[in-house]
């Protein structure tokens, strides 16, 4: 397997976190070669200027954890965020809407942010431990058809996370029209491994940088 660091989002979203946290998490970034950072809105400005002139990209986070904020909050929130520089936004849907099977107000939800993201990429949180296999099934179809770029297996902050099965639930269903991120329990390169055989382009990891350790140190025991 190739060196997973091209596909983590090595985040950082801990309520107690800080701006030397902020930095260090940048510095880690540039190191390794991640995708992006994602971090709470609060840091972006930070994070846009320490990472100014890098491959790697500023993410952040609407209607974060719980995904109950109003549509308006959620698309004021993306608009500002691109605004500070923000390259890729992780939004978390209306969970009780899509359980009341209110598929057109969870469908506008996500395209009005997609409006509100211009051209930055949005990635849909739908917390598949909430959701049974239809209503996962039925949310890609969603994300898809709202023109997203990915569809998010989960936050990290609910009672589960990302599971091979889901990933490769999700794979199936979006069919290559938009990318699949796991996110949620993955520590470890084995972990991550597993993800990205069942499917996954991006992984959302606070343990980015012991993935791609391990990864170093396999290497140099095969070789």
């Amino acid at each position: 397997m190739n060196n997973p660091a091209a596909l983590i989002d090595h985040t950082l979203l801990k309520p107690d976190m800080t701006e030397a946290q902020v930095l260090s998490l940048c510095e880690e970034a540039v190191e390794h070669g991640f995708a992006s950072v994602c971090l709470p809105p609060a840091f972006v400005a930070v994070a846009v200027d320490r990472l100014y002139g890098s491959a790697v990209r500023v993410g952040s986070v609407v209607g974060f954890p719980c995904g109950y904020n109003s549509l308006r909050q959620k698309i004021t929130e993306t608009a500002e965020l691109v605004a500070l520089g923000a390259e890729e936004i992780d939004m978390v849907i209306s969970i009780g809407n899509l359980l009341a099977r209110r598929f057109d107000l969870v469908e506008a939800e996500i395209a009005q942010v997609v409006l509100a993201a211009e051209q930055a990429p949005v990635k849909v949180i739908i917390e598949c431990c909430y959701l049974d296999q239809e209503l996962k099934q039925r949310a890609t179809e969603l994300v898809v058809n709202a023109g997203a770029a990915y569809v998010k297996t989960s936050t990290g902050f609910a009672p589960g996370g990302a599971t091979v099965a889901d990933v490769a639930l999700l794979v199936a269903v979006a069919a290559g029209r938009i990318g699949v991120k796991a996110a949620g329990g993955i520590r470890d390169l084995d972990s991550c491994q597993q993800m990205i055989v069942a499917g996954a382009t991006r992984i959302g990891s606070s343990a980015g940088v012991k993935i791609v350790t391990q990864w170093y140190e396999r290497q140099d025991v095969v070789g």
